[in-house]
């Protein structure tokens, strides 16, 4: 028991005097450039989406004719 109360101690000594935390700006532009690489990324999907369905209904109504 005496190791997890040590171990408990010492994650807290880390992370309140060793860890550098982000300000709140730099939070905020992290935020945002993920939000934007988030929307690129789904247009992105979102066009090969509607290009590969367009490509096979028409690959399939050319076998139907």
């Amino acid at each position: 028991m005496a190791k997890v109360v040590e171990f408990i101690k010492e994650s807290y000594d880390e992370m309140t005097q060793k860890v550098t935390w982000p300000t709140w700006g730099e939070l905020q532009n992290s935020a945002i450039l993920v939000l934007v690489a988030s929307l690129i990324i789904a247009l992105v999907i979102f066009a090969m989406d509607k290009g590969s369905t367009f490509v096979l209904d028409t690959f399939y109504k050319s076998l139907s004719n």
